[in-house]
């Protein structure tokens, strides 16, 4: 599998959301709810998330009764999506490096590290610009990170998990730009083991703010993880970025 395309087909592979979401959904559900006490969003706004996966934390979202729509560019995971579906809540299969409504959403989110997978800053640039367009003016965005420092002083580069009879055999590693991770699948109904590598390029805080204000976004508040603690770049496992439009 080409790295640049790896995340076509990872994202919609059920032993993706195996790995990182089956066992973490309450920690994630208490995070968005947190998130939301803290913004004050008003009834009704308009949201987006953006890279939504099986739209799960969209599902938490427009439990608060906010209009809320998600997009991913798995159509996989977009049809699981959709059987959550109600009045206030609707996916799109979408590649967030494409143009989107503009001037539509109060607030946009982009959680759990759903950024930095293209293989060019300019694709990210695009992704940025359909966020920032999307957005009415005085809009809010939030962006999840991995924080690039934290990870790499306490990269494990062997791991193996084993969840619900499958094997999960782990190798990372990293360069001076982007982190790694080799997943080798073993499961008794696949013939043979599948291999999938994740690469992921270490955008730092000031890689963000660059990012952002090149769309007309400015960083307003910075966390370091899922509690709202203060960003520390040597200390905080997150980069959690609050930005206005």
């Amino acid at each position: 599998m080409a790295l640049q395309s790896w995340y076509k087909d990872w994202f919609g592979s059920p032993y993706y959301h195996k790995l990182y979401f089956d066992r973490d959904e309450e920690e994630a559900s208490a995070f968005i709810n947190k998130l939301i006490r803290h913004l004050g969003p008003e009834p009704g706004s308009r949201m987006l998330d953006v890279a939504c996966g099986k739209g799960r934390h969209s599902k938490t979202l427009a439990s608060h009764g906010f209009s809320v729509t998600g997009i991913d560019i798995s159509a996989n995971c977009i049809e699981q999506a959709k059987g959550f579906e109600s009045e206030n809540l609707d996916f799109y299969v979408h590649d967030m490096r494409l143009p989107l409504w503009g001037n539509y959403f109060d607030y946009a989110f982009n959680f759990f590290t759903s950024f930095g997978y293209f293989k060019t800053r300019r694709e990210h640039d695009n992704a940025m610009r359909t966020i920032a367009n999307s957005l009415k003016p005085g809009g809010i965005f939030v962006i999840d990170y991995l924080n690039v420092h934290y990870v790499e002083e306490r990269l494990v580069h062997n791991e193996v998990k084993e969840i619900s009879g499958t094997s999960y055999t782990i190798l990372r590693w990293d360069d001076e730009t982007h982190f790694y991770k080799k997943i080798t699948v073993t499961d008794a109904a696949a013939e043979n083991p599948i291999e999938y590598t994740e690469k992921v390029a270490k955008f730092s805080f000031g890689d963000f703010t660059d990012m952002l204000s090149y769309q007309g976004l400015q960083v307003q508040e910075v966390f370091g993880d899922y509690q709202l603690n203060p960003y520390h770049i040597k200390e905080s496992s997150r980069l959690i970025l609050v930005v206005k439009k």
